[in-house]
């Protein structure tokens, strides 16, 4: 079976081909390919009921899809802590690249989450605050396409060593899509540099990985890119990825 196989028969049978029978194969013969060869292939095997994600610590992932799918869906998940430097960079993604994002809100504002479970329950419950305000609403903003598309990468942490570059995501039932999954951090570095991609200037003050603002702090020099995420809370993952 080829990838044009697999292509065909999922959009001869999409209303009743279960997605699970194409993500094997398709991890095979996408592994070791190049991120937009496997951003192409998504691109034609899922049309519009594909969307990329992304948090907004740099417009990599944006600049990759929107190259190969112009217009695309991104979804952006505003819980309600960003920095200003994070809100920043999505608007101005806005503005440059060739794609659609929508804002993906929790349930509850800051405020009515406060006055329901009590302030700052990142403190209290990093779990159940990333839970409901990065969790759930993702889930509920992927259910109308097929695949999304994720930035994440084998070298970032242990739990993600084993990412394939097409996986089945048994937890919302649909394909998820790791395109840069092999890359390194010098390879970021430099298709960032060589293509002039947008990035959170947070970067440039020690914040090798930015999320909400309560639960980010600097790194120092020699330390974890990732250490500065909910440091001292025991916590490594949002929930999203895993």
């Amino acid at each position: 079976m080829t990838l044009v196989d697999i292509e065909v028969g999922l959009r001869e049978q999409r209303g009743t081909l279960d997605l699970q029978d194409i993500v094997e194969s398709a991890a095979t013969f996408l592994e070791g390919a190049p991120a937009r060869e496997i951003i192409r292939w998504a691109a034609a095997t899922f049309g519009d009921r594909l969307c990329l994600t992304s948090s907004m610590s740099d417009a990599l992932l944006i600049d990759l899809v929107s190259r190969v799918k112009p217009g695309v869906d991104v979804l952006f998940i505003d819980t309600g802590y960003h920095f200003a430097e994070t809100i920043g960079t999505r608007d101005a993604v806005r503005q440059v690249y060739d794609v659609n994002v929508i804002d993906v809100k929790p349930s509850r504002t800051v405020a009515e989450q406060d006055r329901d479970l009590g302030p700052r329950l990142f403190g209290r419950n990093p779990d159940l605050c990333c839970y409901l305000r990065k969790v759930e609403p993702l889930n509920r903003a992927l259910e109308p396409y097929l695949a999304w598309i994720s930035g994440i990468r084998r070298d970032e942490s242990s739990s993600r060593t084993s990412t394939k570059v097409v996986e089945w995501d048994a937890k919302r039932q649909m394909v998820k899509v790791n395109p840069i999954a092999a890359w390194t951090q010098e390879d970021v570095d430099n298709y960032i540099a060589d293509n002039g991609v947008l990035i959170n200037p947070l970067h440039y003050d020690n914040y090798p990985s930015i999320g909400c603002a309560p639960c980010t702090r600097q790194v120092a020099e020699g330390e974890d890119p990732r250490s500065g995420r909910w440091a001292g809370l025991g916590k490594v993952e949002c929930g999203i990825h895993l």
